[in-house]
């Protein structure tokens, strides 16, 4: 018997005692369980006892009967950690964490430059980027701007045009990025207007 079958069979095998307890707790007979979900007494005793293989058609109008959810009453185990963690990818010195999951439309990164003083080399693409700096300080080449953006400060272009960003070489710069392929733009909401 392979380990699916076994669990499966675990499974299976724990739902009888676990709808015997849960009726239990709530004192409720086994008439009162099968006015409530129409599933005659005799089944549901045979459901207790392990006779009677659960199956959706019985589980849900218990389920429901009892106000609990339906894993409570076959023993689904417990959902992993929730939390998304994202791996980092090194490219160029960069390290990107993908921040967006969809391929295509809108991407976000977090990206951290080490320190390193390079020549920008300015290229185009069809895009629309978006740049905000958490720490550190970024610089920015587009078109014949050359710009530093430090922390808190933002920056959005057109990628057709010719741009570079990375760091200055004063040290390490973190920073966000949201890029929109085929010219797609952020939308931002202006600021209500004060009365």
């Amino acid at each position: 018997m392979d380990m699916s079958t076994e669990s499966t069979d675990d499974v299976l095998a724990g739902v009888g005692p676990r709808l015997r307890r849960i009726r239990k707790e709530r004192e409720v007979t086994l008439a009162a369980l099968s006015g409530a979900t129409g599933i005659s007494v005799s089944t549901l005793s045979r459901l207790e006892s392990g006779l009677r293989k659960p199956s959706l058609e019985l589980l849900l109008p218990i389920a429901q009967a009892h106000q609990v959810p339906l894993d409570e009453l076959v023993g689904a185990p417990p959902v992993g950690d929730p939390r998304v963690r994202a791996k980092p990818v090194e490219r160029h010195g960069r390290t990107f964490w993908p921040l967006t999951r969809q391929p295509g439309g809108l991407q976000a990164f977090k990206v951290l430059e080490s320190q390193r003083k390079q020549e920008p080399e300015p290229r185009t693409h069809e895009g629309y980027e978006w740049l905000y700096v958490l720490s550190g300080r970024l610089r920015l080449v587009l078109g014949e701007h050359d710009v530093v953006l430090s922390a808190g400060e933002a920056a959005e272009f057109d990628t057709r045009v010719p741009h570079w960003f990375g760091s200055t070489g004063e040290g390490p710069v973190e920073f966000l990025s949201l890029f929109g392929p085929q010219g797609e733009r952020m939308h931002v909401r202006a600021r209500p207007a004060r009365k």
